[in-house]
């Protein structure tokens, strides 16, 4: 009778194979990638008369890259950029920056005075979203600068196909503008037949340009279909001078409202989140960025954190019992 081999009796022999802590350790590394890559935020920021001159400081262009590159779509208001220049110096910028592709879709110059025209400008991640169709909302009676507004998709979101929709009202007029937002509302859904529709931007919706008294007036306010996400009592101004929610989000409908992560809706502090003073914030701008999450589409990624635990779990028991 053959006695088995010496050799398949030794100690080396009767441990256990390390691949299987390896492969959970890969898939580890990819859950925590996956929990990376399932955010998708949206952010609005009234960066304060951007041109040409502020694209070539490069102290402004650092922070500003900072804060856009955070977001899959950043929605940018009051930028005074006739021919597109500076624009496109903080998208290839951001390029760099991130090694990522970013675009651009920009409204035309809007405004009554020549002295004070703006616009209004998506930049976002090719990878994560895409733009649809885009449309200049064109009642002047309504608005100094009329809505730009623009239907994304996204496969990395719960809700598909969605619709922006930019608000930087004129200061004296922020009550009446406000409003008629309702009525873009209904122009753009009707028109997409689509109601996931997002209003976001310098409403200028607090302080004295919109009261309390004045807020009933305002049907979006008072439409039970609006959530208003960034509420009445935080400050979206750099300055301790103030403290006034002038920059808002707000959204139509359930199905958007449930397609946002709870509580993520909120101000982004530059200056504390990114350790700088003040007086670097305010070079950008007097406003503060604000934000909100998207879920991800695929629940395997929502339930992330809980399989990064596992998976740690795992990992350690099997290193204990391999040893």
């Amino acid at each position: 009778m053959n006695r088995p081999s010496a050799h398949l009796n030794s100690p080396i022999m009767r441990r256990r194979s390390p691949l299987l802590p390896l492969s959970l350790i890969f898939f580890f590394f990819v859950s925590v990638g996956a929990a990376t890559d399932s955010e998708f935020r949206i952010c609005a920021y009234n960066v304060q008369k951007f041109d040409s001159e502020k694209a070539a400081d490069y102290r402004v262009m650092h922070t500003l890259m900072k804060i856009v590159a955070r977001c899959d779509i950043c929605l940018l208001q009051d930028v005074r950029d006739p021919s597109g220049s500076a624009i496109k110096t903080l998208v290839s910028s951001l390029d760099r920056y991130e090694d990522d592709n970013f675009k651009a879709v920009s409204s035309k110059s809007l405004g009554t005075s020549d002295a004070d025209l703006q616009k209004y400008v998506f930049i976002y991640r090719t990878k994560k979203v895409s733009v649809v169709d885009q449309y200049q909302y064109q009642n002047k009676d309504f608005f100094v600068r009329g809505p730009f507004v623009v239907r994304f998709k996204s496969k990395k979101t719960a809700i598909k196909d969605f619709i922006l929709v930019p608000l930087h009202s004129e200061p004296s007029r922020a009550a009446q503008e406000i409003d008629r937002l309702v009525d873009v509302f209904e122009d753009v859904s009707k028109k997409w037949n689509n109601t996931n529709v997002m209003f976001l931007g310098d409403f200028h919706a607090g302080c004295a340009y919109v009261t309390r008294h004045s807020k009933k007036s305002i049907r979006l306010f008072s439409g039970s279909k609006f959530s208003w996400l960034i509420g009445d009592r935080l400050d979206t101004t750099v300055s301790d001078e103030t403290s006034c929610a002038y920059d808002r989000i707000v959204v139509h409908g359930k199905s958007f409202v449930k397609a946002i992560v709870p509580y993520s809706a909120k101000v982004f502090n530059v200056a504390k989140e990114f350790k700088i003073t003040r007086s670097k914030v305010l070079q950008v701008s007097d406003h503060l960025p604000v934000e909100v999450r998207l879920k991800s589409s695929a629940p395997f990624l929502q339930a992330t954190p809980l399989l990064i635990l596992l998976s740690v779990s795992v990992i350690v028991s099997s290193f204990l019992s391999a040893l």
